[in-house]
């Protein structure tokens, strides 16, 4: 959890509230928060299930939520704390966002775009780089992973 600041953990206190809203919902539990400083700006829950959007990933709707607030696309300035490593999708939407950092709880061995399988945010042939920071609050983000998958194979 090496870089990782106080506000830091604090927004992964925010996401894993809302990872466990989206298992609640039937969703698969992951949460993102888009902060500026200690200022939420975007939030979001997993809502592929709720609304039938296979880009309905957390990561997505807290960047759409914060790009709204700040009447912009480009999120400079901003960071992301989201429960799970980003995907594909997800980092290259955060790479071009412009966010300047994203901190992740769980590592995701099998779709993770930010370490695991591939480091989107950091490739040097993209126009824009990002500091990634994993392991945040990672137990409790593996935890809730684990508890809604453990309840939907019904063990």
């Amino acid at each position: 959890m090496s870089g990782a600041s106080g506000i830091d953990i604090a927004m992964m206190q925010r996401a894993l509230t809302l990872a466990s809203e989206a298992a609640s919902r039937g969703d698969i539990p992951v949460g993102a928060v888009v902060y500026r400083g200690d200022e939420i700006l975007g939030e979001g829950a997993n809502r592929r299930e709720l609304d039938h959007d296979p880009s309905g990933h957390a990561e997505i709707v807290a960047m759409r939520e914060a790009g709204k607030r700040l009447q912009s696309w480009r999120l400079h300035g901003c960071a992301m704390a989201v429960t799970l490593e980003p995907c594909t999708m997800c980092a290259g939407a955060i790479v071009n966002a412009r966010l300047d950092r994203v901190v992740w709880g769980a590592d995701d061995a099998k779709s993770g775009a930010c370490g695991s399988l591939y480091e989107i945010h950091a490739d040097p042939r993209l126009n824009h780089r990002l500091e990634g920071i994993g392991g945040v609050l990672r137990d409790e983000s593996v935890a809730l992973l684990q508890q809604f998958f453990s309840v939907r194979r019904g063990r």
